[in-house]
């Protein structure tokens, strides 16, 4: 069973900078895409940031944190990482790390999901 673990999270002032890793318990490059999602309180989980492709390291941004958040990877660590500077208090949210796998047998993607860790953004 694949599992993913974040790290990072906090409590942090508005223009401040957190780093978020996500653990994973195979290779990254096992996975097809690997990303960063949030929850807001009352609010749908949503796409953060995503690296579509972990040879090349191909990564795209929701708008809202285009140019602010940057996701990385490290292959000899199984990590992939989340950089978030210029913290605004709508940053503020449960973040997930997710992997996806195209399975072989069934025309579908197979998630796996970390437990999420707190990110506070105060004014």
């Amino acid at each position: 069973q694949v599992q993913l673990v974040e790290s990072g999270g906090g409590l942090v002032q508005a223009g401040g900078s957190l780093r978020l890793s996500c653990a994973a318990s195979r290779s990254i490059y096992g996975f097809d895409a690997m990303g960063w999602y949030r929850q807001a309180p009352g609010k749908q989980r949503e796409l953060v940031a995503v690296i579509t492709n972990l040879i090349r390291g191909t990564a795209n941004y929701t708008d809202s944190v285009k140019g602010r958040f940057t996701i990385s990877k490290d292959s000899a660590k199984n990590t992939v990482y989340l950089q978030m500077n210029s913290l605004e208090p709508e940053d503020t949210a449960v973040y997930y790390c997710k992997g996806s796998v195209r399975n072989i047998v069934y025309p579908r993607e197979d998630e796996y999901w970390g437990q999420g860790t707190q990110v506070t953004v105060s004014q």
